[in-house]
């Protein structure tokens, strides 16, 4: 089976947020069954460091018709973890300061998608199934049906589109259609194209794409609602017969407490000596008071609101006052920002406001903690509380998503609790449980939940056989 894996970011070439670990971690579980090849391309932004320019080759140009626009396409590849990665060059809109959140992000990746989908024909292998992921690349199904009425190479070709995150769903204005797209009227008249008074790609994808899938069951079936659809419920609904909820895996090599990479002490849950050396380490690092036996509360997250950060900010001096100490790390609203600093201030050697991303202080927050909270009012999948598990740090969570896929409830005696859960989006439920959660950290058991999480299985193993499955039978 040919593979080609469509994403806008990607480990370890450039990343944002979760796709790029989606997207560098699925291609390779997938490539370990030998007959299948698989393939990744993505845009070649300036961000790429020259560590991987070195080691790419250059493979052909053409140029891409978009509307009126007659653009360069260089193609570049490199082979890593037994898959063959693409780069789709044009330096006029890749070479920027930023992946995303550009003026003109509607062009650019209508571009990244025409171009793809004339590339097709020019890859080592033509692929069976193309493979696309959020509205980045959501145009990329639409112009492989248009395609197919008139090139015959087109018409064996099958499509998968991947939900991520279902608030992002790439609006641009009515003329789009022509002007920028190049596509006829004809989609815009029969409502693929068209929502509103505007032109939405995620809907054209869903609608032309052969097979839907999104990041965790329960958020398939909670993108019916209209709570969590973001006006595309009913678009969702007329889909529900090509729609699958496929729980997102981890690259665990990777997100190891066996990996020294970042963590002062490697660790296992037969042995969890090095998560104490970790937690004494972070809490010198960030000056914190250094208290053994006091447990440390950890977030690192995205710093907005339907992350939860304003059921963490209603509750705040409670949390400090159920005698945790408390580390923040993530960007986001400049409102959350200030109040996490100006929290520090408060409780100085008791919290810290880490306002920054950084990969490698993440890994010892997750090595060093031993509680991690998640309150997001959605979360399609969500990695950390999966990460967290791997390093002995126990969830809390909400019942949402893939955060209800992934963690299980202990505070009822579950025998197999790994986490826990609260379920109405309510600040006092929150605390509720941060001080259940602090109450089983000074006896025994915790140790025994502890464990039970890092001995989850959270590889890539299942799900890649999830879409394979997916894969071979729209392939007959």
């Amino acid at each position: 089976m040919h593979i080609l894996f469509v994403t806008s970011e990607a480990v370890p070439f450039c990343k944002t947020g979760g796709l790029a670990d989606v997207s560098g971690s699925l291609p390779p579980a997938l490539a370990k069954r030998e007959e299948d090849d698989v393939a990744v391309i993505l845009p070649l932004y300036g961000q790429i460091g020259d560590e991987w320019r070195e080691k790419l080759t250059f493979r052909k140009y053409i140029y891409v018709d978009l509307a009126w626009r007659h653009e360069y396409c260089g193609l570049f590849s490199t082979e890593y973890q037994g898959v063959t990665w693409y780069f789709v060059d044009n330096e006029r809109y890749f070479r920027r300061s930023r992946l995303y959140g550009e003026g003109d992000d509607g062009e650019r990746f209508a571009f990244f998608s025409r171009a793809v989908a004339e590339l097709l024909p020019h890859l080592e292998h033509m692929p069976q199934v193309v493979h696309c992921n959020d509205w980045q690349t959501a145009a990329v199904p639409v112009y492989l049906k248009d395609f197919a009425v008139r090139r015959s190479e087109y018409k064996a070709v099958r499509s998968v589109f991947t939900i991520h995150n279902i608030e992002y769903q790439g609006w641009l204005e009515p003329g789009a259609v022509g002007d920028l797209l190049g596509l006829d009227r004809g989609w815009w008249n029969d409502g693929t194209l068209r929502m509103g008074d505007g032109v939405n790609l995620m809907k054209a994808a869903l609608l032309t794409a052969d097979a839907v899938t999104t990041v965790s069951p329960t958020y398939a079936r909670q993108i019916h609602d209209s709570y969590y659809a973001c006006g595309l419920e009913k678009v969702i609904d007329t889909i529900s017969y090509k729609l699958t909820g496929v729980l997102n895996g981890l690259d665990t090599r990777s997100y190891s407490p066996r990996n020294k990479k970042a963590i002062p002490l490697c660790y296992s849950y037969r042995n969890l000596f090095g998560k104490t050396v970790c937690k004494e380490e972070l809490q010198k690092q960030l000056g914190l008071v250094q208290e053994p036996d006091t447990p440390v509360l950890a977030i690192v997250s995205r710093l907005v609101g339907h992350k939860g950060m304003d059921l963490v900010c209603q509750v705040a001096d409670d949390i400090m006052a159920s005698g945790v100490q408390l580390v923040v790390l993530g960007m986001g609203d400049a409102w959350y920002e200030d109040y996490f600093r100006a929290m520090q201030s408060r409780y100085p050697g008791r919290m810290a406001a880490c306002i920054t991303y950084s990969d490698a202080l993440a890994r010892q927050i997750y090595a060093g903690a031993d509680l991690f909270l998640m309150p997001s009012k959605s979360e399609p999948c969500g990695l950390s509380q999966m990460i967290a598990m791997r390093y002995g740090t126990v969830p809390i969570v909400r019942q949402t998503g893939g955060l209800n896929d992934s963690v299980r409830s202990c505070q009822l005696g579950q025998k197999d609790g790994t986490g826990f859960v609260f379920a109405r989006y309510d600040a006092g439920d929150m605390l509720c449980v941060i001080h259940q959660a602090a109450a089983l950290y000074r006896t025994e058991d915790f140790a025994v939940v502890q464990k039970r999480g890092m001995r989850e299985d959270f590889s890539w193993r299942r799900s890649a056989a999830a879409y394979r499955d997916i894969y071979e039978k729209l392939l007959g």
